[in-house]
């Protein structure tokens, strides 16, 4: 069974940068296509940047487009969203989810999350 684990969330400014890592333990990471997905404080999970298996293939929520970079290391079983010129409406806790079949921007259509990673942008 495969565990993600996300990190490097916090707060920071904005205008920040900040790095996100994803890294899963229990199989191999280049076996599924990943996503990273967040939910904001009284809103429903959205679709922010998506990976397929061998990085060849990315996707982006228009929010976030030009400022979010997705990438993946499968040696080293992570994927990173690296996140530049933060704003406070980026503030949210931050999933990376793992799909084995689908590449998709669809949220229940991954069947693996991480526990999330709080990311708070100041004004």
């Amino acid at each position: 069974q495969v565990q993600l684990v996300e990190s490097g969330g916090r707060l920071v400014q904005t205008g920040g940068s900040l790095r996100l890592s994803c890294v899963a333990s229990g199989r191999t990471l280049r076996s599924f296509n990943m996503g990273w997905f967040r939910r904001a404080p009284g809103k429903e999970r959205e679709f922010v940047a998506l990976i397929n298996k061998d990085g060849g293939s990315i996707r982006y929520a228009e929010s976030v487009k030009g400022r979010f970079t997705i990438s993946r290391d499968n040696g080293q079983n992570t994927v990173y969203l690296q996140m530049t010129n933060l704003n406070p409406e980026d503030s949210a806790v931050y999933y990376c989810a793992a799909n084995e079949k689908t590449y998709t921007t669809l949220d229940y259509l991954y069947s693996l999350w991480g526990q999330g990673t709080q990311v708070t942008v100041s004004s």
